[in-house]
């Protein structure tokens, strides 16, 4: 999918550069030193760790077999004389090595994981507050389960990196320079011999990077898509009881799984010709290594070599040859680590870059108190992203309205019409793509956003409630509020009496979403939560739609009592809820069509009427313009909602 095709999050994704670079850049600063401290710890580590096969060469020779005793890199006037001195010394520094290995291995692991976390600490915490300032266009269009997989398993995957792969790099840099640097001072010929693969062992994985790269690029993107399909099923798991689809679930994810399955086979298949080749390769060149190495000894130098070879050297040549092909069999999974990890920085930084288009002035206006004067002026409003110079369709075209402080003004009309839309505008979740919407003489790009939203109250027809107590829910965004508040905000939204009943009433945990609690239950725990905070707006937006009649006019009760003298915005599909209100607007199409108190829309005779009639019982059935306009309108919703679907899922 290119650019142009994909979705915003693709887009940016594709546009970031060096990512591993830039996280390094990024999240160094004030943890370097952990990084460096264990960089060094293992340099000394495995510098320490070659020791051992150069001592056991040296006693070899030098003690054992009366020859001269000498240690590369190690000055003459070091070295003791006499063979038990020698031996001696030998021992000594052999368990030095051994010690020193232990202990700045441990150091190098304390530092190392030490870096890893906190970064991916940081990581983590950015991520995911980036995500919040997203713009609700980049929920609409995204799905949870990817954002879930960017901000989990990506992560995990640069802390695995960071954790293993970069210090193994680190390992096998200084084992082959510190290998190559001890034989070549023992036996340059011979060292030839043994790192002549090296340059075959280069070119082998430079080949493999560049094949596997795209490859692991596309299993991330299946990741996230298994990780929706599975956030979708669980979330939904009541649904599709009911309806009886649990194959036709199991499906979604079994195709989604084996998207999984082919993306990473792609990926082993690749590993399976890179992995055997590099252990061959090192495989040879210990075997060409002990064969040239075994004929010099026994033999003296073969063909082209000159020189002589002690038999101490050529244990010492064995020995490090096997050390340097167990790193070099372990290059595979540093560049499997490697790849992951620049596929999964690309999704993290690509998420970090997405620019959000609800933003603040550099100087916002801050709101100490709200009158709940309301303007809309000439509002139009369509849906778009950072990609869309201009939305494709308007939803909203020229609305204009005004509520002075302390009125209350009703939506209706048919789904689809814009009516939630229109109060989002309100909260600014979305900004208008033309026109204003006022509060108080502010226009709203010009207030900040935390006191805007401090000042309204929302309650939503969709309830959501956190896996918590059920005062915690009722507390969530006045953290500070007391018992006392708690439970007079609960008798208000006429809450009290059923929350009491519960096994551990206001400490009883409600479950994920408050599944433990009914569909009224629920939307009563939401309005309880709005009475705390005390809003001077109040946005419903059909918050009585989940409850029965009787629940609804206790709940209808307790709402006129928090509408009192604040400016109040509801939309409700029983218009008898809304019968009050100073000011009806009736929209259609995304246009004001009608506007007036329910005794004036009634005389006029028009659209609020007939909904009236249809609700009322007076009328049978709906004008039939109307109903096919609302068929032409879900059909239309249909149409867009399975392009989205044949974009989004390949299989």
């Amino acid at each position: 999918m290119s650019a142009e095709e994909g979705s915003v999050f693709d887009v940016y994704r594709e546009r970031v550069e060096r990512p591993l670079y830039r996280l390094f850049t990024a999240y160094s600063e004030g943890r370097i030193r952990w990084l460096l401290l264990g960089m060094v710890g293992n340099v000394i580590a495995r510098a320490a760790s070659l020791l051992p096969p150069v001592l056991l060469g040296a006693a070899i020779d030098g003690v054992f077999r009366d020859g001269e005793y000498s240690i590369p890199l190690v000055p003459a006037a070091w070295i003791p004389e006499g063979d038990a001195a020698q031996f001696w010394f030998s021992a000594e520094l052999m368990v030095a090595s051994f010690v020193v290995t232990a202990v700045f291995t441990t150091v190098y692991g304390i530092a190392a994981n030490n870096y890893a976390h906190r970064v991916m600490h940081a990581v983590r915490t950015d991520s995911f507050e980036t995500m919040q300032r997203l713009d609700m266009t980049f929920f609409d269009d995204k799905q949870t389960g990817e954002v879930m997989s960017v901000l989990n398993n990506d992560a995990n995957n640069l802390e695995n990196f960071l954790d293993n792969g970069l210090q193994n790099s680190v390992r096998l840099t200084v084992m082959i320079i510190g290998i190559a640097l001890i034989l070549f001072s023992l036996n340059w010929q011979l060292a030839l011999v043994t790192l002549v693969i090296v340059p075959a062992l280069v070119g082998l994985t430079l080949w493999f990077m560049r094949v596997v790269e795209p490859r692991y690029v596309d299993r991330r993107a299946s990741v996230g898509n298994l990780n929706t399909r599975l956030e979708n099923a669980l979330s939904g798991v009541e649904l599709v009881k009911t309806s009886g689809t649990e194959s036709y679930e199991t499906d979604r994810v079994e195709s989604a799984s084996w998207r999984y399955f082919r993306d990473t086979m792609a990926v082993l298949r690749v590993n399976y010709l890179y992995r055997p080749g590099m252990e061959l390769l090192a495989g040879v060149a210990f075997a060409v290594t002990f064969i040239v190495g075994g004929l010099w000894v026994f033999q003296g130098a073969p063909w082209f070599f000159t020189g002589e070879l002690q038999t101490g050297e050529l244990v010492t040549f064995v020995l490090m040859t096997q050390r340097i092909v167990t790193p070099l069999s372990q290059v595979s999974n540093i560049i499997d680590q490697y790849e992951n990890a620049k596929a999964s920085s690309e999704r993290i930084f690509g998420l970090m870059d997405i620019p959000s288009m609800i933003t603040e002035t550099d100087d916002p206006v801050e709101l100490e108190s709200v009158d709940g004067h309301v303007e809309y002026d000439d509002v139009s409003f369509g849906y778009a992203d950072v990609q869309q110079a201009e939305p494709e369709e308007m939803v909203l075209e020229d609305v204009s309205f005004e509520a002075e402080p302390g009125d209350s003004i009703a939506f209706v009309g048919p789904t689809g019409a814009g009516k939630s839309t229109l109060l989002k505008l309100l909260l600014r979740l979305y900004d208008p793509t033309d026109g204003e919407v006022r509060l108080d003489g502010h226009d709203l790009r010009e207030l900040s956003l935390e006191t805007l939203r401090s000042h309204i109250g929302y309650v939503s027809q969709s309830t959501f409630l956190f896996d918590g107590t059920v005062a915690e829910n009722i507390r969530y965004g006045r953290f500070d509020a007391d018992r006392e508040a708690v439970v007079e905000a609960a008798k208000a939204a006429e809450a009290h009496a059923f929350i009491e009943a519960l096994p551990n009433g206001y400490d009883t945990r409600i479950g994920e979403r408050g599944v433990k609690l009914s569909g009224g239950q629920q939307q009563r725990l939401s309005i309880a939560r709005t009475m705390l905070q005390d809003p001077d707006v109040l946005v419903l937006d059909e918050a009585t739609s989940a409850v029965d009649t009787e629940t609804e006019m206790l709940i209808q009760r307790s709402l006129d009592r928090l509408s009192e003298d604040r400016t109040t915005f509801e939309i409700a599909h029983r218009l008898s809820t809304v019968r009050d209100a100073d000011t009806i607007l009736v929209l259609e199409d995304g246009r004001i069509v009608e506007r007036g108190d329910h005794d004036d829309l009634l005389e006029a005779d028009g659209l609020y009427a007939k909904l009236w009639g249809v609700q009322a019982g007076e009328i049978d059935d709906l004008p039939e313009e109307f109903v096919q306009r609302a068929r032409e309108r879900a059909a239309e919703r249909t149409d867009m909602l399975e392009a989205d679907i044949d974009a989004g899922d390949d299989d």
